[in-house]
Protein backbone atom coordinates (compact mmCIF):
# COMPACT_ATOMS: atom_id res chain seq x y z
CA UNK A 1 0.00 0.00 0.00
CA UNK A 2 1.76 3.16 -1.18
CA UNK A 3 1.68 6.25 2.20
CA UNK A 4 -0.05 9.66 1.32
CA UNK A 5 1.81 12.72 1.28
CA UNK A 6 -0.85 14.18 3.92
CA UNK A 7 -0.73 10.71 5.59
CA UNK A 8 -2.32 11.93 8.81
CA UNK A 9 -0.43 9.97 11.75
CA UNK A 10 -1.37 5.97 11.65
CA UNK A 11 -4.01 6.27 9.25
CA UNK A 12 -1.54 3.51 7.05
CA UNK A 13 -1.06 1.52 10.02
CA UNK A 14 -5.01 1.24 10.35
CA UNK A 15 -5.74 0.94 6.80
CA UNK A 16 -3.04 -2.22 6.48
CA UNK A 17 -5.17 -3.59 9.74
CA UNK A 18 -8.49 -2.90 7.81
CA UNK A 19 -6.87 -4.77 5.10
CA UNK A 20 -6.00 -7.55 7.18
CA UNK A 21 -9.24 -7.78 8.79
CA UNK A 22 -11.05 -7.93 5.14
CA UNK A 23 -9.02 -10.64 3.81
CA UNK A 24 -9.67 -13.22 6.72
CA UNK A 25 -13.26 -12.02 7.14
CA UNK A 26 -14.74 -10.30 4.33
CA UNK A 27 -17.28 -11.53 1.96
CA UNK A 28 -20.55 -12.97 2.32
CA UNK A 29 -20.23 -15.80 4.13
CA UNK A 30 -17.42 -15.76 6.38
CA UNK A 31 -19.08 -13.87 9.46
CA UNK A 32 -22.39 -16.12 9.32
CA UNK A 33 -20.61 -18.49 9.54
CA UNK A 34 -18.55 -17.28 12.84
CA UNK A 35 -21.99 -15.78 14.08
CA UNK A 36 -23.31 -19.56 13.45
CA UNK A 37 -20.92 -21.34 15.31
CA UNK A 38 -20.65 -19.24 18.41
CA UNK A 39 -24.64 -19.39 18.65
CA UNK A 40 -24.15 -23.08 18.67
CA UNK A 41 -21.11 -23.56 20.39
CA UNK A 42 -22.55 -26.48 23.03
CA UNK A 43 -24.08 -27.96 19.33
CA UNK A 44 -22.72 -30.76 17.11
CA UNK A 45 -22.38 -28.94 13.75
CA UNK A 46 -21.76 -30.91 10.58
CA UNK A 47 -21.34 -30.11 7.51
CA UNK A 48 -24.48 -30.67 6.58
CA UNK A 49 -26.65 -29.14 9.48
CA UNK A 50 -24.89 -25.93 8.20
CA UNK A 51 -25.73 -26.31 4.71
CA UNK A 52 -29.15 -26.38 5.78
CA UNK A 53 -29.49 -23.87 8.16
CA UNK A 54 -27.09 -20.90 6.51
CA UNK A 55 -29.78 -19.99 4.47
CA UNK A 56 -28.59 -19.39 0.46
CA UNK A 57 -24.76 -20.88 1.05
CA UNK A 58 -23.97 -23.68 -1.76
CA UNK A 59 -21.87 -26.61 -0.71
CA UNK A 60 -18.92 -25.74 -2.68
CA UNK A 61 -18.76 -21.98 -1.10
CA UNK A 62 -19.49 -23.52 2.63
CA UNK A 63 -16.51 -26.06 2.26
CA UNK A 64 -14.08 -22.81 1.07
CA UNK A 65 -15.27 -20.69 3.45
CA UNK A 66 -14.58 -23.20 6.47
CA UNK A 67 -11.08 -24.60 4.62
CA UNK A 68 -10.36 -20.74 5.52
CA UNK A 69 -11.92 -19.87 8.73
CA UNK A 70 -10.17 -23.28 9.89
CA UNK A 71 -6.79 -22.19 8.03
CA UNK A 72 -6.42 -18.27 9.81
CA UNK A 73 -8.06 -20.68 13.17
CA UNK A 74 -11.07 -19.76 13.59
CA UNK A 75 -12.63 -22.50 13.49
CA UNK A 76 -11.66 -26.30 14.35
CA UNK A 77 -12.08 -29.29 12.49
CA UNK A 78 -12.99 -32.89 14.01
CA UNK A 79 -13.46 -36.09 12.34
CA UNK A 80 -15.01 -38.00 14.05
CA UNK A 81 -14.52 -42.43 13.82
CA UNK A 82 -18.33 -42.84 12.73
CA UNK A 83 -19.58 -44.99 9.73
CA UNK A 84 -20.00 -42.91 7.66
CA UNK A 85 -17.06 -40.30 8.70
CA UNK A 86 -18.61 -37.52 10.90
CA UNK A 87 -16.81 -34.11 10.69
CA UNK A 88 -17.76 -31.52 13.37
CA UNK A 89 -16.98 -27.88 13.10
CA UNK A 90 -16.60 -25.69 16.32
CA UNK A 91 -15.59 -21.69 17.17
CA UNK A 92 -12.06 -22.01 18.91
CA UNK A 93 -10.96 -19.61 21.80
CA UNK A 94 -9.45 -17.30 18.88
CA UNK A 95 -12.77 -17.33 16.66
CA UNK A 96 -14.67 -16.06 20.00
CA UNK A 97 -12.28 -12.86 19.44
CA UNK A 98 -14.92 -11.61 16.85
CA UNK A 99 -18.50 -12.51 19.08
CA UNK A 100 -17.84 -8.42 19.84
CA UNK A 101 -17.50 -7.43 16.06
CA UNK A 102 -20.00 -9.57 15.11
CA UNK A 103 -22.20 -8.04 17.51
CA UNK A 104 -21.70 -4.05 16.57
CA UNK A 105 -21.99 -5.33 12.82
CA UNK A 106 -25.47 -6.77 14.09
CA UNK A 107 -26.43 -3.77 15.91
CA UNK A 108 -25.35 -1.31 13.43
CA UNK A 109 -27.24 -3.58 10.66
CA UNK A 110 -30.49 -3.36 12.55
CA UNK A 111 -30.07 -0.14 12.94
CA UNK A 112 -28.97 0.73 9.83
CA UNK A 113 -32.77 -1.41 8.68
CA UNK A 114 -34.34 0.84 10.99
CA UNK A 115 -33.31 4.21 9.35
CA UNK A 116 -33.98 3.00 5.66
CA UNK A 117 -37.48 1.73 6.39
CA UNK A 118 -38.21 5.24 8.08
CA UNK A 119 -37.63 6.80 4.65
CA UNK A 120 -40.46 4.54 2.97
CA UNK A 121 -43.23 5.40 5.89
Amino acid sequence: MKTALSDPPACTENLLAMQDTLDVLGGKWKLLILQYLIFRENDTNTFKKMERDIVGISAKMLSKELKDLEANKLISRTVKDTKPITVEYSITEYGKSTSNLIHHLVDWGKKHRHELLKSYK
